[in-house]
């Protein structure tokens, strides 16, 4: 067993605004889908998308709706054919969160994908009956058609037992990527096109085999490590990549651990960055996505409260953590005013000392609007 390294509360804030490119970012969308693994997608659009938000503080020039160009090409233009791509989406193993992964993800999905065909759920599981029949009249307009979304097929009947405003087209359409029968192609303002897996993906990632249960178990470790360079490792992960791995000890947290390979953005240690202006963090963002690491280490207890009944949320909506260099210092809740071109401010808390304005004016300015 490695020894533990011992680090103070400041040293591992600041390896963590290292290794999560925050300081450096990074030239492409490509160069964080390898460092971290993953990108988490959302579809809501309050001031921004998740994963653009994530990335935005990663990639150098980072323009909205990059991501989705990089995975499909222009929307409203020419799609990547399958052979250029080098990233798609899928759901992760474990969670089920629908992400963007580099394309040496996808031998590691089958065993997941499989066992959804056999399981009982309305979102994910099994094709009942009806939806079996259905899948058939989808694979063959698809097959000759090309890519399309639940609006192609003449059908009203409702999926039943799942989210209120499905269609069984919807429905079906979801259990079948979800089972990676279908994959999605390209979006047209967000609304997800369909297509055959061997016209989205490259023929060299679809002829791979699948990988062994302990290939796929390390690589899901190793996954949770690229994505929060920080992580409490729960012993199961920890015994399948105990050779890749550097204990880190911090005083008030859990046991932690961070890849060997990134042993060098502890250094130099303890030297605190020049003045940084304040950052507007995602919700999600993979460098508080732990809720307990973030309470332990940053002294910040943070949801997010978008699933929260509006009476009893804390902090707002669509509230984005304030970082300001090694301080989580509070959050700004905002809204985009599309029609109006104006980012307008719902609530904000941030600590006695820190100022937000030039963060939030970044955000307009990436959202192409006005604040007020």
């Amino acid at each position: 067993m490695t020894r533990a390294r011992d680090v103070s509360q400041l040293e591992a804030r600041l390896f963590l605004r290292r290794a999560h490119l925050i300081d450096s970012p990074a030239p492409d969308v490509g160069s964080v889908l390898a460092h971290h693994g993953y990108v988490q997608i959302d579809p809501i659009n309050i001031c921004g998308r998740m994963h653009d938000h994530i990335l935005r503080n990663r990639v150098a020039g980072y323009r909205e709706g990059g991501l989705m160009r990089h995975l499909h090409g222009q929307e409203g233009g020419r799609r990547l054919a399958a052979a250029e791509r080098t990233a798609f989406e899928h759901h992760l193993p474990s969670t089920n969160v629908l992400v963007a992964f580099p394309l040496e993800a996808w031998p590691h999905l089958h065993a997941s994908m499989r066992a959804r065909t056999t399981r009982t759920s309305a979102w994910m599981g099994r094709l009942t009956a009806r939806e079996r029949e259905f899948a058939k009249l989808i694979m063959e307009t698809i097959a000759g058609a090309g890519p399309v979304g639940p609006e192609s097929f003449d059908d009203s009947r409702k999926g039943r037992r799942v989210w209120g405003s499905a269609t069984l087209a919807k429905a079906t359409l979801q259990k079948l990527f979800f089972h990676g029968r279908l994959l999605i192609a390209g979006r047209q303002s967000n609304r997800r096109l369909y297509d055959l897996p061997d016209r989205v993906l490259p023929p060299a990632v679809l002829a791979e085999t699948e990988r062994s249960t302990a290939d796929t178990a390390r690589w899901m470790a190793l996954s949770r490590l690229r994505q929060h360079r920080l992580v409490a490792l729960r012993r199961a992960e920890l015994a399948v990549v105990e050779d890749l791995v550097q204990p880190v000890a911090v005083d008030g947290c859990p046991q932690l651990h961070c890849l060997l390979e990134d042993l060098h953005w502890f250094e130099p240690a303890g030297k605190v960055p020049p003045a940084v202006d304040p950052l507007l963090l995602a919700p999600l963002d993979p460098l508080i996505y732990d809720r307990r690491v973030t309470l332990r280490l940053w002294d910040f207890d943070y949801r997010w409260e978008a699933y929260t009944p509006a009476p009893i949320r804390k902090r707002g909506y669509y509230a984005l953590p304030v970082l300001s260099g090694t301080e989580l210092v509070g959050h700004v809740d905002m809204k985009a005013d599309r029609e109006g071109r104006r980012l307008r401010v719902v609530s904000r808390s941030v600590r006695r000392g820190h100022r937000t304005a030039s963060a939030v004016g970044r955000l307009a300015a990436f959202l192409n609007l006005r604040t007020g």
